[in-house]
């Protein structure tokens, strides 16, 4: 059996395997001394916010971070490499659908805007103006404007994304399905239920102060490496690490940074979690409950033993609504019906809340493990009630961090991205710009795919992103798209989404992060974007732009505002030139940005006020509000190990991948080299099929709608997760990802909840 694809785990996250990976990204860009320059720019006051995570930078400032993500993601944008329209010339659409994600991407930067040739099934260059003339009349032809849906990437800045919400409210819908509406759409749900707003109430200085920190469903050595560093300073000087994660990634287990020389000369690396436990695909509400459980039962202990309280009641008492309407299904949920829906063992939870209990400051952390579930609202709900018991929101060192994806995902939301927006959003844009703004609200992902679906959806443009590879279940997105009447694609490299054209379809090449954009005085223009800690910080490109063609997505979503609705409302030209204009309109209709300009131009920026962080509650009852959501009836696993060889199916990225953009074919922290299409499985689970590792399986969709789902020809890595549980790499395995499964509430794909079966493969 061939198993030369599985190979040695990398001892720590970071470290020389960083560092190594970090020169062989620059050396494939072709640019290796320009490129290293430009990342001693990335995230610095004088330079450009990293295209890569959304994770913090200090309020106090900081000396250059290094992190292996932000490398790939900078080295990916500045390449040499250029997609012309001579590589267009060489294939067909057709040819090109048949490469990889990572084939594709690697052709380079886009460099002429393209149109679709049906008759010769290639895309040829196009004038701006013609595109813009084009796509203006097309949109303007619909006879109705929800018949168009205008998707968000996280990638675009506060800048591009207010113009953005600008120009389709004026064109007169709300359709505005977004990336958020994928990853952390549970989290703004739960959190503004709970709390009265929707993001994380702490700042990166509160985990200098945190004793504790729990982090659930995430995987930083991954996803946002930075965070790496400070969980690592926080475990040196003595503050407790408590993961909540089916599979051991090496990232929670140790990491060696890359900026310490002492530790990487004597090749050291730091322990970061100091207790691990894996519980099972969709048990971690259960596993929550149970810590909540044991809080409880260890307050009950103190009162009759006459000790102080566990509990903080004058937090309870002062800013909590539904307290005892909680703690009684609390107390009354069974220890056998936590433990079989967590996978974990009553012993492991109290472990983990008897951490929880002597630690006075208290940060909980979450990603898309704990999102993308059909019951994720309510697991972040059970997070915050566990969050309350003892007070540990609205004070230094404690609080609420839902970890963001993409740059400024969360900075999208903030300037107007949202299918569902506020009447004081509608109001302010109304006033402040004078037209009658569209009320009824528009389409997330998932309803404006099923929208292209039905017919009822004509034209689809996409500012940045990858929509096609984001989004479940792939070949009905490919069909949605596809029999459109326009698609339009603002992108800096090609990807697989452009390969799938409606009737007339336009590739828009604009500026990368790291790219200078200059006006028409020749004065380079300025950004911002906002991070997961609600910090507003400038960005300006250094590099000269990869073509003389390219545009800025401000400057391109004015030519198409301008091409659509004309300029009798907004001058879109004009603050396509002055992105201070841009700013100040954004001053005018949303709060927190007062002095927009001026406090942008300070080091680091500035940060938006969160209310709940200030222990003010903007709910319904003025206060904290405890959620008494019961358990699910049944979560993924639980539904699987009925079925005769059903598994839970989970997917996730390598660690040469950020999003849909895959870097290179090596997971080393997973041990995984040249190869995508696999599946990590419990060597008993495949002891049980008499599987061996190196198997080809096709990988069966076990959804009840009738649909068939197949994922061909993947092999078997064995690995630590928990019996019954797998997981798999995306976009590769988003073919298995029904459109039906949804979270409740969040209407987000439940991609870390997909039941699949197994289907082996003759040997070749």
């Amino acid at each position: 059996m061939d198993t030369k694809f599985i190979g040695k785990k990398s001892a720590a996250a970071g470290g020389w395997g960083a560092l190594k990976s970090c020169g062989k990204q620059l050396l494939q860009s072709g640019m290796p001394i320009s490129g290293a320059r430009t990342m001693l720019k990335a995230n610095q006051p004088d330079g450009f916010d990293c295209p890569g995570c959304a994770w913090g930078d200090p309020e106090h400032g900081s000396s250059f971070e290094f992190c292996e993500n932000g490398v790939k993601a900078v080295a990916w944008e500045a390449t040499e490499k250029r997609a012309t329209p001579a590589f267009f010339a060489e294939k067909t659409v057709s040819q090109l659908r048949q490469l990889t994600d990572y084939e594709l991407e690697l052709n380079g930067r886009l460099t002429h805007p393209m149109r679709y040739d049906a008759a010769s099934d290639r895309y040829l260059p196009v004038a701006w103006k013609d595109a813009f003339a084009e796509i203006g009349s097309i949109l303007t032809g619909l006879d109705n404007p929800n018949r168009a849906e205008f998707y968000t990437s996280g990638r675009a800045s506060n800048e591009a994304a207010f113009l953005y919400q600008l120009f389709v409210r004026v064109y007169g819908t709300n359709n505005f399905p977004d990336c958020s509406n994928m990853c952390h759409e549970a989290s703004g749900i739960a959190m503004r239920q709970a709390v009265g707003v929707g993001k994380g109430t702490v700042l990166l200085e509160d985990f200098e102060e945190a004793d504790a920190i729990f982090v659930i469903g995430q995987n930083p050595g991954t996803n946002h490496p930075r965070m790496l560093g400070d969980l690592r300073r926080a475990a040196i000087r003595g503050a407790r690490v408590v993961v909540f994660n089916p599979i051991r990634e090496r990232g929670l287990e140790r990491f060696s940074d890359p900026q310490d020389k002492i530790e990487m000369l004597k090749g050291g690396s730091t322990d970061i979690a100091s207790l691990y436990l894996q519980p099972q695909l969709g048990g971690d509400m259960a596993a929550v409950r149970g810590m909540a459980k044991a809080v409880l039962a260890a307050e009950n202990a103190a009162v009759s033993a006459g000790l102080p309280s566990v509990l903080d009641h004058a937090f309870l008492a002062e800013h909590c609504a539904g307290f005892a309407e909680y703690r009684a299904p609390v107390e009354a949920t069974s220890w056998a019906d936590i433990e079989d829906q967590s996978g974990l063992s009553r012993q492991e939870i109290e472990r983990a809340a008897d951490v929880y209990i002597d630690a006075e400051r208290v940060i909980c952390t979450w990603a898309m493990g704990v999102t993308q579930h059909l019951h994720s609202v309510a697991t972040i709900r059970e997070i915050a009630n566990f969050m309350f018991l003892r007070g540990n929101i609205g004070r230094p060192g404690a609080g609420l961090c839902p970890v963001r994806g993409h740059s400024n995902v969360q900075g999208d939301r903030t300037v107007g991205i949202n299918e569902k927006p506020s009447d004081d959003l509608l109001d302010a844009l109304e006033k402040h710009f004078r037209f009658t703004v569209p009320r009824e609200h528009g389409h997330n992902v998932l309803a404006a795919i099923g929208a292209m679906l039905d017919g009822s959806a004509e034209a689809f443009i996409g500012l940045g992103g990858n929509f096609a590879r984001a989004t479940p279940d792939s070949a009905l997105v490919e069909k949605a798209l596809r029999r459109l009447k326009l698609t339009v694609h603002i992108a800096t490299k090609p990807n697989h989404s452009h390969l799938m054209p409606g009737e007339t379809a336009f590739i828009l090449p604009c500026l990368g992060r790291t790219e200078m954009d200059l006006n028409t005085a020749g004065n380079s223009q300025l950004v911002s974007v906002e991070d997961s800690m609600s910090m507003v910080h400038g960005s300006a490109g250094i590099n000269r732009p990869a073509s003389p063609l390219l545009l800025s997505e401000v400057a391109i979503i004015a030519g198409i505002a301008q091409a659509t609705v004309g300029s009798d409302v907004v001058g879109w030209a004009e603050l396509a030139d002055d992105h201070d204009r841009i700013r100040d309109h954004i001053e005018a209709t949303i709060p927190g940005f007062e002095n927009y300009n001026a406090r942008l131009r300070k080091p680091r920026g500035f940060h938006l006020r969160n209310t709940a962080a200030h222990r003010e509650w903007d709910t319904p009852a003025g206060k904290a509000s405890f959620s008494c959501e019961a358990l699910p009836d049944e979560t993924v696993h639980q539904r699987a190990r009925k079925g005769e060889g059903r598994f839970a199916l989970q997917t996730f990225r390598s660690h040469d991948q950020y999003n849909t953009t895959v870097y290179g074919l090596d997971d080393r922290y997973r041990g995984v080299y040249g190869e995508r299409q696999v599946i990590f499985i419990h060597p008993a689970d495949l002891k049980a099929m008499n599987a061996e590792a190196g198997d080809r399986v096709d990988v069966v969709g076990e959804h009840d709608d009738g649909i068939e789902r197949i994922a061909e020809n993947f092999r078997f890595v064995p690995h630590d997760i928990p019996r019954g549980s797998i997981a798999g790499y995306y976009p590769e395995l988003n073919v298995l990802v029904p459109l039906g499964s949804a979270g409740r509430e969040s209407d987000t794909p439940t991609s870390k909840s997909i039941m699949v079966s197994f289907r082996r493969r003759q040997a070749a």
